[in-house]
């Protein structure tokens, strides 16, 4: 299982909450808040290949029919206890298999050019006979249909008649001028499901009746007269009748859901699974994403790979704040969080403000995710970083462990064709500030307090990550311990990426053949890091060179040069070289692996388009198969004549390779391979059937 608190640190919640807004209904956005990084490499491809179709299919137009899919899972689970659901509950139950049956059609419909896609149809259920029992019992507005049963249609006619008998008899009553003059209005109306006439108050005991109510302003009370009182009665008793056949008609529905729940929980989660499946594919495309080949030989290598978090965040806010106001140009400042490349306008006094000119405006660059390119497990299996603060270090360690564990979740990378990963058991990484108040540990006690968790937990399958290796005490003693730590991770044989600014350690790749060093550039002419990560390099930390450019006394900075020489010691011109031949190593490395990857990309090409061949070939002797077996009264379809117009066969020749079918009213003669034959033959349609009117559902109608 990969390691929860690494996710945390690495802020995987935020890549879970990115999958999740590209999801379609609750169920899609519910899975993909649950991603976890899977471990078994098959199931990891499989997850790729589906992720992979779906991109495809979308971009070809054929996204998924999600409209009216709902989490109907809370009703469902009600309703194979034997509750009763309500008429609401049934509509969005309704509703959600009519979207089943949709996505159905459309697992079927893509089957063929999409064959992981449509494989998934086989965890979708069949649920026609309950959405018809609904349908025809309730209203898309969750009303019960007269229809329902005989019961209620009989009870409904009854209680129209009492209902009309009552107010016409309301109507001969208001007619009396006795009566109206007592009337605050001439009309009827209704409290609750009693018939009452508004009656002033100062005329109360000229009616009799039952008082229901009053008016605000108690100058009105609203009678149901005595002379309506048995009807009115008779009318309650039918509806307190209509309302338990109701419940009844509703305690049948709900016991046709409860009879499927267990299938279509089932299928439920499977087509959240499918919509989960649908947003990794969506994220995919619009962050202009790709799969990533694994291999079980522990090789890494990342091809232009971004920050996917730094690229959501540049795309909501592309532009770097502009100064309030600065008297020359000068480059931004940029923070450690990531790579920006945005400069800002200047602004300058106004004319109104007396400076005599307007302000310059200069355009504001938009901020990008400066890519890395980065490999582990061919020569070396640990890469040790260096570089100046805000160079970029700690995104590139977020940038391998981010992509490696979405990779591992089916997820697309935002990385080049040609990228490989192997599968992680554990992707462990100590970074940032992690002092414990709550612990009374400094930073550095709480860094040795991870870093003994990692080194516990680290296998050769795994990943581990450390950032600022040895900081946070004596450079010396930190460098000794570094240098230690390293060791370990080597005995220990997994991949890992380190970063420090301790000189010591920059060497430590020197001495040790399975290990390599990475710098991150930085421009002194302007004061920028470049982002961009060069392995077989040493970083520099520059400190003496920006202390100069931002202008600290130059006496100060020579001061600081002769301190730095006096504590180097005597310069070692072979470590130069060795560096310089480190470094043209790994380009020729760079080259090869460029080389290996195109090589992959096509031996893939050729081996989808003899898959493609294959599959074409097979459909073609199904389709002669079929064709073969064709006898009359069979479906089939003729392509020129339109899909959505079947007909029936009539006759068959297969020595003059003809056919005779019915169309329509129209028979025609058409050749037999240009037939399509349907899945199977139609049976008639009984008689019963044909017959128009309410349907009676399997006991509904039954005292």
């Amino acid at each position: 299982m990969i390691d929860p608190h690494s996710l945390e640190i690495l802020e995987f919640d935020k890549i879970r909450g990115l999958v999740a807004s590209y999801a379609a209904c609750s169920l899609g956005k519910a899975a993909a808040m649950g991603l976890t990084p899977l471990e078994d490499l098959e199931t990891i491809r499989r997850r790729q290949a589906l992720t992979t179709e779906m991109a495809e299919a979308i971009a070809s137009g054929l996204t998924p029919p999600f409209g009216g899919l709902r989490d109907v899972r809370a009703p469902i689970r009600r309703a194979m206890t034997g509750a009763t659901l309500t008429a609401d509950d049934l509509c969005e139950v309704a509703e959600t298999l009519r979207a089943v049956g949709q996505l159905d059609q459309w697992l079927a419909k893509i089957g063929d050019q999409f064959p992981r896609l449509g494989g998934l149809r086989e965890g979708v259920g069949e649920f026609t006979g309950v959405v018809v029992a609904i349908e025809g019992c309730l209203d898309n507005r969750g009303q019960v249909l007269d229809t329902a049963s005989r019961r209620l249609s009989n009870l409904r006619r009854e209680i129209h008649q009492v209902e009309e008998a009552i107010q016409e008899q309301l109507r001969r009553m208001i007619r009396s001028p006795e009566l109206r003059k007592i009337l605050r209005y001439p009309n009827f109306t209704m409290v609750g499901h009693h018939y009452v006439l508004p009656v002033a108050k100062e005329h109360r005991g000229e009616l009799l009746g039952s008082v229901h109510r009053s008016s605000a302003s108690n100058e009105t009370v609203f009678i149901e007269p005595q002379a309506i009182a048995e009807k009115s009665a008779h009318l309650a008793f039918l509806r307190a009748r209509e309302a338990k056949e109701i419940q009844r008609i509703l305690r049948f529905l709900s016991a046709q859901v409860g009879q499927v729940g267990d299938a279509l929980l089932s299928t439920l989660e499977n087509l959240g699974d499918l919509d989960l499946i649908h947003a990794q594919g969506r994220y995919s495309l619009d962050f202009r994403m790709a799969p990533p080949d694994f291999n079980t030989d522990g090789r890494l290598v990342l091809n232009n790979a971004r920050h996917p978090l730094l690229e959501d965040l540049f795309r909501r806010h592309p532009y770097e704040p502009p100064p309030r106001a600065l008297e020359v140009s000068a480059p931004l400042s940029v923070s450690d969080s990531g790579p920006e490349t945005a400069t800002a306008a200047v602004s300058a006094p106004s004319a109104e403000a007396g400076g005599g000119h307007p302000a310059p405006v200069v355009e504001r660059p938009r901020r990008v995710v400066t890519p890395i390119n980065l490999h582990l497990g061919f020569q070396f299996s640990i890469l040790v970083i260096t570089g100046p603060n805000t160079g970029g270090k700690t995104v590139a360690l977020k940038t391998v462990a981010l992509l490696a564990a979405m990779a591992q979740c089916g997820l697309h990378i935002p990385a080049g064709q040609g990228s490989q990963l192997p599968v992680f058991d554990d992707i462990l990484a100590d970074i940032g500030d992690e002092q414990s108040l709550e612990q009374s540990l400094s930073t550095f006690s709480s860094h040795i307090r991870r870093i003994r968790t990692i080194l516990s937990r680290a296998t050769p399958r795994s990943l581990v990550i450390l950032d600022e290796l040895g900081a946070g005490t004596d450079p010396t003693e930190g460098a000794a311990l570094g240098r230690a730590i390293l060791d370990e991770l080597d005995s220990i044989g997994c991949l890992a990426i380190v970063t420090t600014h301790i000189g010591d350690l920059k060497t430590y790749a020197f001495t040790n053949p399975r290990v390599e060093n990475a710098a991150v550039e930085f421009d002194l002419e302007t004061l920028r890091p470049m982002y961009h990560l060069t392995i077989g390099d040493i970083g520099q930390s520059n400190a003496l060179q920006i202390a100069r450019r931002l202008d600290l006394p130059g006496h100060v900075v020579d001061r600081a040069a002769r301190y730095l020489e006096q504590g180097r010691g005597p310069e070692l011109p072979e470590w130069d070289l060795i560096q310089a031949l480190r470094k043209e190593a790994e380009e020729a490395r760079k080259a090869a692996l460029e080389a290996q990857a195109e090589a992959e990309r096509r031996r893939e090409a050729l081996d989808r388009k003899l898959d493609d061949v294959r599959r074409q070939t097979e459909n073609e002797a199904k389709l002669a198969d079929a064709r073969a077996r064709l006898q009359p009264g069979d479906r089939v379809v003729v392509e020129r004549f339109g899909y959505d117009r079947p007909g029936r066969v009539v006759k068959l020749d297969h020595r003059k390779k003809q056919a005779q079918v019915m169309i329509g009213q129209v028979k025609w003669d058409v050749p037999i391979n240009e037939l399509i034959p349907q899945l199977a033959r139609t049976p008639d349609i009984p008689d019963d059937s044909k017959k128009k009117g309410r349907i009676d559902y399997a006991g509904l109608d039954r005292p």
